[in-house]
């Protein structure tokens, strides 16, 4: 039996043209050309971006980085500039007992007693506005600031009038008759200058000051530490209080 050549797969591949494509000299430059062309292109367009950026306006980047000035003097304008510093504040209430009379006259004929219930608020603050030179200190070695206050001080006392009230009056005899044609009392308008002067008292004896002074103590810790100081130091020292 005869066997089939054609049916061979080497035969078909023999039956079947290759074609394959060689690109000539002049294609070959042409490709060249352009590619070389491309990086000029590129060039130019960095060259003209970079004059560009001599032309335009000097708009600054928000996402930039932003330089913080951080010397002695700089932040010794910024705490000034605080003025008085609230930094804290507190409730009293105090009992004026207060009896007036005259020598030689029996006291159920002429005196006066005023039990007067006081209430108010003290504010304790510390006043950053008189700081002299060298109460900022930076050591940039170190990376820390140490600023030095004055003690806190206690600002004139708020009698709250709504709060406060005369709990009982006691007149004499001769009290009662003069104030039937006068009805004010001397007792009772002395009575609300000695308030407060018991409402100042009072806390000048509780621990208003410390409060003020560790809260001070917080704000500026806080605030001098966003500005990149490792270490901070606060420091209050005693001198005359700030006028009122």
């Amino acid at each position: 039996m005869a066997r089939d050549r054609g049916s061979s797969g080497r035969a078909g591949d023999r039956g079947v043209p290759r074609v394959i494509v060689r690109p000539g000299p002049g294609r070959r430059l042409l490709l060249l050309c352009g590619a070389v062309v491309s990086v000029v292109a590129l060039l130019f367009a960095a060259g003209t971006v970079r004059g560009w950026a001599d032309w335009l306006p000097n708009w600054s980047n928000p996402f930039g980085q932003e330089t913080t000035d951080r010397s002695g003097p700089v932040l010794l304008r910024s705490i000034q500039d605080l003025s008085r510093f609230t930094a804290a504040s507190g409730n009293f209430e105090v009992i004026i007992d207060v009896e007036t009379g005259q020598r030689f006259i029996p006291d159920f004929l002429v005196s006066e007693r005023v039990l007067f219930v006081a209430a108010g608020t003290v504010d304790a603050y510390v006043e950053f506005g008189g700081l002299a030179e060298g109460a900022v200190e930076v050591d940039e070695q170190a990376n820390s600031v140490a600023v030095t206050l004055p003690e806190p001080d206690l600002a004139k006392p708020n009698l709250d009038h709504e709060r406060s009230y005369v709990y009982s009056v006691q007149r004499g005899a001769g009290n009662r008759i003069l104030d039937f044609f006068d009805g004010d009392s001397s007792a009772e308008q002395e009575v609300f200058g000695l308030a407060e002067e018991r409402l100042i008292e009072a806390a000048a004896e509780s621990e208003l000051r410390q409060r003020a002074q560790s809260n001070t103590e917080q704000m500026l810790v806080g605030m001098l530490s966003s500005l990149g100081f490792d270490e901070v130091t606060i420091t209050f020292e005693e001198g005359e209080p700030a006028p009122d």
